[in-house]
């Protein structure tokens, strides 16, 4: 890393020296980063991540292995996300009243434990655009040192393959109650619809990033721009079909721009 980047992350390590830091882990690539600074610099760090219905299973699993990877205790909680109303009626600002129910998990389990503070992986690239869960975050008092930091995800990335972390390159994953229009209830059968879909992708044509978008009996398929050429094979895409269709979709739809962050708020535009 240049001198510029290596200062950043000295600022984030300073920001949590000498205290008990519990990590909001994910298992991606920006709580990854976070767990590492924080195992080498804070005075204790230990990594809590959230099971809940939203969470997909290979992200928890994958979680597991990371924590091992760098060393860290991890601890698993439930949280039942569907008990918010807020968050099964999917109003615009439904990563408000998501996050709001995290942070409060993530805060008592810091303080049942003697912790100092909470931290996630936030970083400076993550400000612009519909963000109502960084509302929630910094009324909580959930602490973000990347974003503080002035780290970008080019930098997050660079300094996780500066650890060789296997999660340095891995696509951005985010909640699957992402996948779904505002203003669509938010249920368990829904859920598992739409994880189905994606994990069906992923082993038929060895896509890494994959979003299936919930519009009733529709479901509309993102795949990373760069992997769109591995879902031109016909035999495959039968296949897809026929396992969309036993899953309990009508229509089965490829979205020829691909995976970009936020497609579902392109609505609020």
């Amino acid at each position: 890393m240049d001198a510029e980047t290596s200062a950043k992350f000295e600022k984030a390590m300073d920001f949590l020296r000498g205290k008990r830091v519990l990590v909001a882990f994910s298992g991606g690539v920006d709580s990854a980063v976070v767990a590492v600074i924080a195992k080498q610099s804070a005075k204790e760090a230990r990594l809590l991540t959230v099971d809940s219905i939203t969470f997909p299973r290979q992200e928890l699993e994958a979680a597991g292995l990371i924590a091992e990877e760098i060393g860290l205790p991890l601890e698993i909680i439930q949280v039942d996300e569907l008990a918010n109303e807020d968050m099964v009626r999917n109003p615009p600002d439904r990563c408000y009243h998501c996050k709001k129910e995290l942070s409060s998990a993530w805060l008592s389990k810091a303080e049942q434990i003697g912790f100092d503070i909470v931290v996630d992986g936030t970083n400076a690239s993550d400000v612009s655009g519909h963000r109502p869960g960084a509302k929630a975050l910094e009324e909580a008092g959930v602490l973000s040192p990347l974003k503080t930091a002035g780290i970008t995800k080019d930098e997050v990335r660079e300094f996780a393959r500066s650890k060789g972390l296997s999660v340095a390159n891995r696509p951005s994953m985010a909640c699957l109650s992402s996948r779904f229009p505002y203003g669509t209830a938010i249920t368990e059968e829904r859920i598992r619809m739409v994880d189905a879909v994606e994990r069906a992708v992923r082993e038929l044509f060895k896509i890494e990033c994959v979003r299936a978008r919930y519009h009733g009996d529709v479901v509309r398929i993102e795949v990373g721009i760069d992997e769109r050429p591995k879902m031109f094979d016909t035999t495959l895409l039968d296949r897809l079909n026929e396992r969309a269709k036993d899953i309990g979709f009508r229509y089965i739809t490829l979205d020829i721009q691909g995976y970009r962050t936020g497609s579902m708020d392109e609505v609020l535009k």
